[in-house]
């Protein structure tokens, strides 16, 4: 491959939208970053304004390409990653969206869910169809709402004018200047309207939300190609090669392309994914059944378990925010390691319930085993070590499901960085856990995934054979130890299940 040339991956966030460049060795040459407005119109509810997701993104690509002087002839593809769940509807005629993007994190529709699946058939129906636990926090429930509450929408809708699409969809529609409305299986498999053993939009959930067929978006593999931009806003004719959903686009980005192989992501919360193969394990622990990111040179579909934490980042920021323990998440690190133990301290983080194995909404937050010589070193150490064993809980409930042992843990994300945090995970786990020195797993995976398609790698074993420099954690301890620990933290749970 001749130097000077690159794959683009635009990383679509919940909260700022960026782009890089990623030249044939694997290196990040380029990245720019452009944040955008968060709309909050009733507690509980989260919107985004789609042209704001849209110039944020176009602007941190045209300012990319401007600052590393990078003109047409040098670009080879394009890769899309994106904040998932996320909910467009728009006007196929005019382009215009009929409403903001109603956000992944939004409630609004909790009633609405809750009526729906006070049937135990029609919520186990929906399970084992999408893999799912029926929630607003997938996208179903938020078309419907659009339908009925935007006025005039169920007449356009009738008419086969309305668009449906998740940010994936609505950047290639604007790219593509409309040519193309399209998604791929990643994104669709979260909408809780796409069934993943058929790999289809479901008819039966399509009735039961009431949304018409005509509004879904094509959907593609990962690895396709999805038109060539030809918006007059951007470089033209330029093809984009690869879109998948944030965490299954860092669960490709970390290489992990056989099952048994799994990522944790270390963000605000912390998604825990698990390559399954062709097989779409169903979880006996609260865990998502969903698709998995895949090559052109893989056959069929890769499935993946995921479970997710809710408080990890949230939880130092937390501590430094709230209770002044901290002046700087990143001084947890020497914090934590200048006491050899927590001295019997366990922090609960169920801020807003406890995720999956457990799934108890009722859980509060708790701090355990206070003595008079417990000191903020004692307590930072624990919550740094509450997030290690919330992921073991994770893990654990994932080799259950899976009937598989992990080799090892990937991990990527911002608190990844604390080298305390990332040892005593792969202590308590008994587990290695490498962490690549560029964190950036999401965006490369877009671009794996684009790259792989074009051409610009041939083959996954040319990603393999990249330059890495990652680091790897090896564990300590005896497994007597680590069991102790264990039992403590469980305890911990128990108690504060009780009193939730």
């Amino acid at each position: 491959m001749a130097d000077g040339r690159y794959v683009i991956a635009l990383d679509q966030g919940t909260t700022s939208s960026r782009a890089m460049l990623v030249r044939h060795d694997g290196v990040i040459a380029g990245r720019m970053q452009r944040p955008f407005r968060q709309i909050y119109p009733h507690p509980g509810w989260v919107e985004h304004d789609p042209a704001d997701i849209l110039s944020s993104q176009l602007g941190a690509l045209t300012e990319l390409l401007l600052a590393h002087n990078v003109d047409t002839s040098q670009i080879d593809s394009i890769g899309i990653t994106n904040q998932r769940e996320t909910t467009l509807v728009w006007d196929r005629e005019t382009g215009e969206p009929v409403h903001n993007a109603i956000v992944w994190q939004c409630r609004r529709t909790a009633p609405m869910m809750e009526r729906l699946v006070a049937d135990v058939r029609i919520r186990e129906a929906i399970k084992a169809k999408t893999g799912l636990v029926p929630d607003p926090y997938f996208s179903a429930s938020k078309i419907a709402w659009i339908l009925d509450e935007v006025p005039g929408a169920r007449d356009l809708a009738a008419q086969g004018r309305l668009a449906f699409g998740t940010v994936d969809s609505w950047l290639i529609w604007k790219l593509t200047y409309g040519a193309v409305h399209a998604t791929d299986m990643t994104n669709a498999s979260r909408t809780m309207l796409y069934d993943i053993h058929e790999q289809r939009w479901d008819p039966w959930l399509l009735e039961l939300f009431d949304i018409p067929a005509n509004m879904m978006p094509e959907v593609l593999p990962s690895a396709s190609v999805f038109g060539t931009t030809a918006n007059p806003g951007v470089v033209q004719g330029i093809p984009l090669c690869g879109v998948a959903g944030d965490q299954q686009a860092a669960l490709f980005g970390q290489q992990c392309w056989e099952a048994g192989d799994a990522k944790s992501t270390y963000g605000t919360g912390c998604f825990l994914l698990m390559n399954t193969g062709s097989v779409a394990c169903e979880s006996r622990h609260g865990l998502l059944t969903t698709i998995a990111a895949s090559s052109p040179q893989m056959k069929g579909v890769d499935y993946a378990l995921e479970g997710s934490v809710f408080m990890a980042g949230a939880l130092m920021q937390w501590l430094r925010d709230e209770l002044g323990l901290l002046d700087d998440v990143a001084g947890s690190c020497a914090i934590a390691a200048s006491v050899p133990d927590t001295g019997g301290v366990y922090v609960v983080p169920a801020f807003t319930g406890l995720g999956a194995p457990w799934w108890d909404a009722e859980a509060r937050g708790a701090i355990y085993g206070l003595t008079r010589g417990t000191t903020r070193a004692h307590v930072i150490r624990a919550a740094l070590e509450a997030l290690a064993y919330q992921t073991c809980d994770l893990v654990s409930a994932m080799e259950e499901d899976a009937g598989r042992a992990l080799r090892s843990l990937n991990v990527d994300g911002g608190a990844s960085a604390n080298d305390f945090l990332m040892q005593f995970q792969a202590d308590i786990l008994g587990l290695s856990v490498r962490r690549p020195m560029d964190a950036e797993a999401t965006a490369l995976g877009a671009a794996y995934l684009a790259g792989l398609t074009s051409g610009f790698w041939d083959s996954l074993d040319a990603i393999r054979e990249l330059p890495a420099s990652d680091e790897v954690f090896l564990p300590n301890g005896t497994a007597e130890w680590r069991e102790g620990l264990l039992a403590g933290w469980r305890d911990a749970v128990r108690r504060t299940r009780s009193c939730g």
